[in-house]
């Protein structure tokens, strides 16, 4: 009996070891730094924005939004996606698109938008692509039609 208790308090103290050898380890900011930092991620948050609310497809979708609310959520989850140490605090997607009734075109209409504001600030395709493929599973939470 205590040959087992010792086997399990080893095997709980070496489980413990292991978790905190892996919370020590730092995130992955590559892609983070390789987008430009905090700094950038605005720049690219507040030309997003703008290219959303000029683009006739979809600019509707945001009439009855607070646009800085929508900027500082979108900084969030564009820095934590990328490994940037921030976190997301807003609701979840699903819930945040709720009754846009948003199609397949409206989603590819704002990956364009974005991809635009990527590009005014100098952020190279390759480092698009990596943001980009984290965010592409979210369509399936905003599309509802």
């Amino acid at each position: 009996m205590r040959q087992q208790i010792a086997r399990v308090a080893a095997a709980l103290a070496l489980a413990a070891t292991m978790g905190a050898a892996r919370a020590q380890t730092p995130p992955d900011d590559s892609l983070y730094r390789a987008l430009g930092g905090l700094p950038v991620l605005q720049k690219v948050v507040d030309d997003f924005m703008a290219n959303m609310l000029a683009d006739r497809r979809i600019k509707h979708t945001f009439a009855e939004s607070n646009i800085e609310r929508v900027k500082q959520k979108l900084v969030e989850q564009f820095c934590q996606l990328s490994g940037g140490g921030c976190i997301y605090t807003g609701d979840p997607m699903r819930e945040v698109h709720q009754g846009l009734k948003l199609s397949n075109a409206d989603f590819n209409a704002l990956v364009e938008d974005l991809q635009l504001a990527m590009d005014a600030n100098g952020i190279p395709s390759h480092t698009q692509n990596r943001l980009l493929a984290l965010l592409a599973p979210m369509q399936r939470e905003t599309v509802s039609r």
